[in-house]
């Protein structure tokens, strides 16, 4: 690459060459579409088709002005492809720009450095709005010293877009056709991450038709990963993807605090489905003292036998527990049919057929219908439950002063309350609102419309020919957003595809949700069984992935470490082999400097260490026990530097995580401690 200064300056003359025909295409859209509404000597159906292209385009003009191009291609025979979210052709019909879906744009999505399919150079743009602010380039013709020099530069913070790093045994398992549960595996550094964005992108881009409908969920660890991995997929063009951690997979709900470990256990295992059972049916009540129903003659009372029956009844329908409240009021109405004829003294069947009409419809029973089987939300149940009820039935483990005081762990079990409790009503009473609103303004129109006083009596008006229900459809509000945001908010949003980075943290009740979201279990399950830091995460694919797909999973292992120096892993390598004595640290590319050690007295003298390890370049970060850079929280990330401080304190497992993060010196540190000699700063907590 030339002078990056001159580069930058020529690729935004082109941008801007490229906006200036996008607004003239989108004028023309405007203009045509403008002139197909004013022209009435075509058939009505002829101007609704016509208006409709005309809109569409006009549309999808418009929808492209944010990140027109995003993307470029070189050739080894010199050509040169710009990829962007629409074709676009100069005056002379030159290509400016290839849509993204197009044919030509395939190598864009599908080039690696293992197979660069005639590329020697793909560029990815970043701007805000109209403005191109940067680019970088993935050398995809690059050779082995090319690579390493990659890999040992400065980081920025977030990750490098599908760089030029992915190698052979990557590329293989980014371009598996297997179209169901893939896990991959691989030690620190082995590029899982990058392998699983760019296997998305490539399934984005040969499964189109079938992903741009539904889009895809990527979860990970942790939002420090998420903002680590962010700009990947939307700087290949692809913004129909969520973004999650496991504390964000209930909408409504961002949980980051975590239970104890005995608590989290409890939570994540399938045994939690038989607590839930019993929160909900502890809500189908029975009263401790009878609820007075008066009648014209009478005043029947709802005992707890007579509430008994209705109960049983209607759990034998099977129904779930919002779904079921209606034939809970009936069956409770139906029980007091008895009791109240014997009340009155009599029994003629026009005085029964009168009682049961009088019960169903009386509010005192919809009261104690709605006080025995209330509407819940999952949010209430749990709270109710973990507030105070969890005590009486015998899970004071649970117990908690604020009962929505969510955790990671709570949202899986929030999810399955979703699914025991069924709909609350709350989204059909809106539409409802929303469609009476509509209805109601489309009969006001009409009615302005009906007594236009300029309007002879014998013309034909508006209201001969449409009436107020077909307007309110007619004039439905769209919904604009996009797939994305729609997604986010629908917890019964079915994705194309799922995507899971660090999957060895879920645990069982993580798995069940993950696969309510995708049936058609397509997923990219990225991992480290030696990483697991979780008691309760998955410690064998077989075995998590087993209750959905049986054996029809494939598993591929990834092997060379792009990240971490050979001297850097071979510090790393105890920590596994306590972690996981059976497990295989991956083999580092590179080597670099020697780790160095360090102790402190006191926790004081901590800031004038760090000051002096802090790098001039690059990214540095301080892991410690507890701190704000946890192992936990530094998962699926890297530095440049980094400094462990008391490894001493933490698992193996989370050692080993802390000491894989930096990708050019590494510091560790021990408060109150000896040298390393003996074990003493890699030590047993």
């Amino acid at each position: 690459m030339g002078n990056p200064s001159v580069e930058l300056a020529a690729e935004r003359a082109r941008s801007a060459e490229r906006y200036r025909r996008l607004d003239a295409e989108r004028a023309e859209a405007r203009r045509r579409l403008d002139a197909v509404l004013a022209d009435h000597t075509d058939l009505p159906w002829q101007r609704e088709v016509a208006a409709r292209t005309l809109t569409d385009r006009l549309a999808g003009l418009t929808a492209a002005d944010s990140g027109l191009c995003f993307g470029r291609t070189d050739h080894v025979d010199g050509g040169t492809t710009y990829v962007g979210r629409t074709g676009l052709a100069d005056d002379e019909q030159g290509t400016l720009l290839v849509d993204w879906r197009a044919p030509a744009a395939r190598p864009f999505y599908t080039a690696t450095g293992a197979r660069p399919e005639g590329v020697t150079r793909r560029r990815h743009f970043h701007g805000r709005g109209r403005v191109l602010e940067e680019f970088h380039d993935d050398e995809l013709g690059a050779d082995r010293s090319s690579l390493l020099r990659a890999l040992a530069a400065p980081r920025d913070g977030e990750m490098r877009d599908i760089v030029a790093t992915i190698q052979a045994e990557q590329d293989e398992v980014i371009r598996l056709g297997h179209r169901g549960v893939l896990v991959v595996e691989g030690g620190p550094g082995t590029g899982k991450t990058a392998v699983a964005l760019h296997r998305t992108a490539y399934l984005l881009y040969a499964h189109r038709d079938r992903l741009s409908r539904s889009g895809v969920l990527l979860v990970g660890p942790n939002p420090l990963f998420l903002r680590h991995v962010g700009r990947v997929l939307p700087s290949l063009g692809e913004n129909d993807v969520v973004f999650a951690t496991p504390g964000e997979l209930f909408p409504g709900v961002v949980a980051v605090a975590e239970d104890e470990p005995e608590v989290r256990g409890l939570k994540g295992g399938l045994g939690v489905l038989d607590v839930l059972r019993e929160a909900v049916a502890d809500r189908q009540e029975l009263p401790d003292d009878p609820l007075p129903v008066e009648l014209e003659d009478v005043t029947v009372p709802v005992t707890a036998a007579v509430a008994e029956v209705a109960r049983t009844r209607t759990r034998e329908l099977g129904l779930r527990h919002n779904a079921a409240r209606s034939a809970f009021h009936r069956h409770l109405a139906e029980a007091l049919v008895e009791p109240a004829v014997a009340l009155i003294g009599f029994d003629w069947p026009e005085l029964v057929a009168d009682v049961r009409r009088e019960l169903r419809a009386h509010p005192a029973v919809r009261a104690a219908a709605d006080r025995l089987w209330p509407e819940l939300t999952p949010q209430r149940l749990l709270a109710d439950f973990y507030g105070g009820r969890c005590l009486a039935l015998g899970y004071p483990e649970l117990h908690r002063e604020r009962g929505d005081a969510w955790t990671v762990s709570d949202v899986p079990l929030l999810d399955e309350a979703a699914e025991l409790l069924g709909d609350d009503g709350s989204a059909t009473r809106a539409a409802r609102a929303r469609r009476r609103a509509d209805v109601e303004y489309a009969q006001g129109v009409l009615h302005v419309i009906d007594t236009d006083a300029e309007l002879h009596e014998e013309e034909l008006r508006a209201v001969d020919l449409v009436h107020a229900e077909w307007l309110a459809d007619r004039h439905e509000t769209r919904d604009h957003r996009s797939l994305a945001e729609r997604a986010e908010v629908d917890r019964e949003w079915v994705y194309g595809h799922v995507v899971v980075d660090e999957a060895q943290e879920l645990s069982e009740m993580d798995w069940r949700v993950l696969m309510r979201r995708c049936p058609s279990r397509s997923m990219t399950i990225v991992g480290d069984r030696a990483q697991r830091q979780s008691e309760c995460g998955t410690a064998d694919w077989g075995r998590a992935l087993g209750p959905y797909v049986a054996d029809r999973w494939v598993h591929r292992t990834l092997t060379v470490n792009y990240r971490s120096t050979e001297e850097i892993m071979t510090l790393a390598a105890e920590s596994l082999a306590e972690a996981d004595p059976t497990a295989v640290p991956p083999t580092s590319v590179r080597h670099g400097e020697e780790p160095w050690f360090a102790t402190v007295a006191e926790a004081g003298e901590l800031e004038s260490l760090i000051a002096e390890a802090r790098p001039q370049d690059g990214t540095f970060a301080v892991i410690t026990p507890d701190g704000p850079l946890t192992p936990k929280r530094a998962k699926g990330v890297e530095f440049d530097d980094v400094l462990v401080i008391d490894p001493h304190r933490m698992t193996p497992a989370e050692r080993y995580v802390a000491l894989t993060r930096a990708t050019r010196r590494l510091g560790v540190v021990r408060i109150g401690g000896g040298g390393r000699g003996g074990g003493e700063v890699m030590g047993e907590r």
